[in-house]
C-alpha cells in the first residue's frame, strides 16, 4: 500500500479500538444462547468510529466502512430479537387475561348462600372458569376445537343488545370410526421415544353447534351476471333461510336501484364498523374468481368467518363450488359438517431505518398468497439481505424474491420456478425471481420462522414491496420487511375434502401433466 493510502491500522486510532472493545466486552454476557444488550458494539462508538475523517480515497477502506455499518445494525436488530419475541408474548398473555376475565363477567352471575360482596364474585368467577374448562375438555379437549372458547366476542351494538355469533366445533376426521389417530395430535414423550403428529391423512371439519344467522356476500365488481345472481341469492336466503344479510356499500346501492326491497340488507360506513365485522358475520359467500376470495379476506384483519367460494372468475385453485346449485350447496353447508381448508396467511411489518426499535412499525398487513419484493422501474439488481429467526440466510441478487403461503404455491411462486404445495401443508415458500445465480433453489421453510428481508446500505437502488399484488410500498436502503405467520388463517368451505379439491385445480386450472398416453401396440419388451 502507499503512502497517499494509509492501511487499515492507521486509519482507527487506538482511542477508537479501545472504545470498541469495551463496548464489546460488557456485551459478552448471554444467556441461553441470546445476547441480552441491544447490540454487539457500541452504535455511538461505531459510528464515530466510521464518521472519522479517512486520509485518501481507497474505496476498499468505504466499502468496508459501509459492510461494518450494516454489520453493527444487524447484529443490533438480532440481539433485539429475544426480546421483542419475551414482549410480546406477555402482550398475548395479557390481553388474554383481561379477555377471560371479560367473558366471566358476561356471564350471569350466582350468589352463593353466606356470601357477599368481592368474596363471592371471586368465587363465582372461579367456579365458572373450573365449569369452562371442564365443558373444553368435554366436547372438544381430545381432537377438536371449539368456537365458543375462543370466538366470544360479542359487542353491543346500538340497541344495546347483545350480537351472539353462531357457535361450531372443528375436529379432525380420521379415515374410521374406530381410527385411533387423534391420539396422536401433539408430539408426545414416552419412554425415550418420540412421535409426532400424523396430519396428512386427516381433513378438518365444520360442525354448526347453533343456527348460522347473518352471513356476508362479496361479490366481483363490473359484471352483470355476477349482479343477478347476487340479487338472486340475497332473495332467496332471506326468504327462505330467514338469515341477515351484509353486502359492501356499492353492492347495496345496486340492490335498492334494482328495487326498494332490499331495505333489508345491510352494510358498514366507515374502517371503524369493518374492524368490528367478524363478531357480527357468521357466515361469508364469494361470487367472484380467487381475486374475489383474496378481497374478502383482506377485509379481516384479524379473525375470519368460514368462507363458501363460488366460481366466477377465470381462476379456481379457491373456488370449488359452482352457482348452477347454489341452493344445494348452500343448505349442505347450512346444515353441515363441511371439510374446510384452513389457508395460512403472512403477517407483515414493514420496519425503517429510521424506527428506534423493532416496535416502531408500520400498520400490519395480511397477504392470503404472497408478498413480493422486487427492484421496481430500477435498472440495477435487486440486493436484498435474508434473515431466518435472526440466522443469515443469503443474499438475493436478481430481481426480487417471494415469501408465499402454501395457498399462494400456484400463483406467482410458481411461475417464478416454486413448487406446487397442498395448502394444508404450514410453511413458507422462499422462492427468487430470476436470480443471478444458478444454484439458487427455492426453499420451503417451516411455519413458526420469522423472515427478514433488509436491503442493504450498500445497495445500488430502492426495492418494491407488494402484498397480494396492491399496497406498493418502496423500501429505501436500510429498510426491512418482517414476515411471520399469521395467526388468524382463512377458512374455506370444500366442496369434497382439501385434497380433493386441491388435486382438481391443477387439473383443471392449470391441466397439470396432461399428456396423451402412450399406444399399446407400440413395440414391447422381449
Amino acid at each position: 500500500m502507499s503512502d497517499k493510502q494509509p492501511s487499515l491500522s492507521s486509519a482507527m486510532s487506538p482511542s477508537k479500538l479501545d472504545s470498541i472493545g469495551e463496548a464489546s466486552i460488557s456485551c459478552s454476557q448471554q444467556e441461553n444462547g441470546f445476547i441480552n444488550s441491544f447490540s454487539l458494539f457500541s452504535e455511538k462508538a461505531v459510528d464515530e468510529l466510521l464518521q472519522s475523517p479517512v486520509q485518501g480515497t481507497d474505496e476498499h477502506l468505504i466499502e468496508f466502512s459501509e459492510a461494518m455499518r450494516t454489520v453493527a445494525k444487524a447484529l443490533r436488530r438480532a440481539a433485539e430479537g429475544k426480546a421483542s419475541a419475551q414482549a410480546e408474548a406477555a402482550e398475548w398473555r395479557r390481553k388474554y387475561e383481561l379477555e377471560r376475565a371479560r367473558n366471566l363477567q358476561l356471564e350471569p352471575k350466582e350468589r352463593l348462600p353466606g356470601q357477599h360482596g368481592d368474596d363471592a364474585m371471586i368465587e363465582n368467577l372461579v367456579n365458572q372458569n373450573n365449569k369452562a374448562n371442564g365443558k373444553f375438555l368435554n366436547c372438544c379437549g381430545r381432537n377438536g376445537i371449539c368456537s365458543h372458547e375462543v370466538l366470544r366476542d360479542g359487542e353491543p351494538d346500538s340497541d344495546s343488545k347483545m350480537v351472539r355469533k353462531a357457535s361450531f366445533k372443528l375436529s379432525w376426521r380420521c379415515k374410521g370410526e374406530q381410527s385411533d389417530q387423534h391420539k396422536h395430535d401433539i408430539v408426545s414423550f414416552e419412554r425415550g421415544n418420540i412421535t409426532t403428529a400424523e396430519r396428512s391423512s386427516k381433513q378438518i371439519s365444520l360442525k354448526w353447534e347453533s343456527r348460522p344467522q347473518t352471513v356476508l356476500v362479496m361479490t366481483k365488481p363490473n359484471s352483470i351476471s355476477v349482479r343477478i345472481l347476487c340479487a338472486e341469492m340475497v332473495r332467496w336466503l332471506r326468504e327462505q333461510k330467514n338469515m341477515d344479510i351484509y353486502v359492501e356499500p356499492r353492492v347495496r346501492v345496486d340492490l335498492l336501484t334494482e328495487s326498494s326491497y332490499f331495505n333489508f340488507v345491510q352494510t358498514w360506513k366507515d374502517d371503524k364498523e369493518v374492524l368490528r365485522l367478524h363478531s357480527k358475520v357468521d357466515l361469508v359467500v364469494t361470487l367472484g374468481g380467487d381475486g374475489t376470495v383474496l378481497w374478502a379476506a383482506s377485509m379481516f384483519k384479524g379473525p375470519v368467518p368460514p368462507v363458501v367460494p363460488f366460481s366466477l372468475g377465470s381462476l379456481g385453485f379457491m373456488t370449488p363450488y359452482h352457482t348452477e346449485n347454489y341452493r344445494e350447496c348452500l343448505n349442505q353447508v347450512l346444515k353441515g359438517p363441511i371439510s374446510i381448508t384452513l389457508r395460512h396467511r403472512l403477517q407483515c411489518h414493514v420496519i425503517r431505518d429510521a424506527a428506534k426499535n423493532e416496535y416502531e412499525t408500520e400498520e400490519p398487513i395480511l397477504v392470503l398468497n404472497e408478498v413480493t419484493i422486487d427492484r421496481g422501474i430500477s435498472s440495477y439488481l435487486t440486493n436484498l439481505e435474508c434473515y431466518c429467526d435472526n440466522s443469515f440466510v443469503t443474499s438475493v441478487q436478481g430481481d426480487g424474491l417471494i415469501l408465499s403461503t402454501t395457498s399462494g404455491s400456484t400463483a406467482y411462486s410458481l411461475a417464478a420456478g416454486g413448487s406446487m404445495v397442498h395448502p394444508q401443508v404450514p410453511g413458507i415458500l422462499f422462492t427468487p425471481i430470476c436470480p443471478h445465480s444458478l444454484s439458487f433453489r427455492p426453499l420451503i421453510l417451516p411455519e413458526h420462522v420469522t423472515l427478514r428481508v433488509q436491503v442493504p446500505f450498500n445497495s445500488r437502488g430502492h426495492a418494491w414491496a407488494s402484498f397480494d399484488g396492491k399496497d406498493r410500498k418502496q423500501l429505501a436502503a436500510g429498510d426491512a420487511l418482517v414476515c411471520s405467520m399469521a395467526p388468524w388463517p382463512v377458512p374455506t368451505a370444500c366442496q369434497v375434502d382439501s385434497t380433493g379439491d386441491f388435486l382438481r385445480s391443477i387439473h383443471e386450472g392449470l391441466h397439470w401433466n396432461l399428456r396423451k398416453t402412450q399406444s399399446f401396440d407400440g413395440p414391447r419388451e422381449s
